[in-house]
């Protein structure tokens, strides 16, 4: 895809299909398969809010790599970042199903975000493939903490989403060492810390609203 067009035309069908809903998961087996969450009252409440934050931070992967893939330089660099986005797509449709299942409904906040992680993911692939790949790198290591974090605190009896999570933290993990083996580098602290700070802001909001 290396027609400018078609990327910007690639962008704009991902932000439809993430913001609308309609993605469909990948060929790869269902992690929470065979397997439900027997939760009720404030325990499924708070298993929605989880799954609520973990489907918008799958919101916000979507449109990184849009931004991402739309400026980024080389083909290979497109590549690396379409094949991670292809497994969040994944990610995303899992944490909708538990959702839907537990009678939930994905946070109101989804827009602004997508929005705001397009401009950051544009923003770094416009400096250079390899801040691009950098601020790849630095966003999974947020991401894959708070996937920890979240299996400290899932409710007992909720095994559907904890496979779906233990499956997303895997593949997390992956796509960071994937940014890096392709030319990314550590971010400095600083930009690091902001990024956790601006997390922990998206992480609030996407539980209660």
């Amino acid at each position: 895809m290396d027609n400018p067009k078609d990327r910007l035309l690639n962008a704009l069908d991902v932000g439809l299909k993430t913001l609308t809903g309609v993605f469909e998961a990948g060929g790869r087996a269902h992690p929470g398969a065979g397997l439900t969450d027997t939760v009720t009252g404030a325990d499924r409440d708070h298993l929605i809010g989880l799954m609520r934050v973990n489907h918008t931070g799958e919101v916000c992967a979507q449109a990184l790599y849009a931004g991402q893939g739309l400026f980024a330089r080389t083909p290979s660099t497109r590549a690396q970042m379409q094949h991670s986005a292809d497994e969040e797509v994944d990610h995303l449709v899992w944490c909708q199903d538990v959702l839907n299942e537990q009678g939930g409904r994905a946070s109101h906040l989804n827009p602004l975000f997508f929005a705001a992680s397009f401009g950051l993911g544009a923003a770094a692939a416009l400096i250079n493939d390899e801040t691009s790949l950098a601020f790849v790198h630095a966003t999974e290591e947020n991401v894959e903490a708070h996937l920890e974090e979240h299996l400290t605190t899932l409710p007992v009896g909720a095994e559907r989403s904890r496979a779906i999570i233990q499956q997303m933290q895997a593949d997390e993990v992956a796509h960071g060492q994937a940014a890096l083996a392709e030319g990314g580098t550590a971010l400095p602290r600083p930009i690091r810390r902001a990024m956790k700070h601006i997390a922990g802001v998206m992480t609030y909001s996407a539980y209660r609203i």
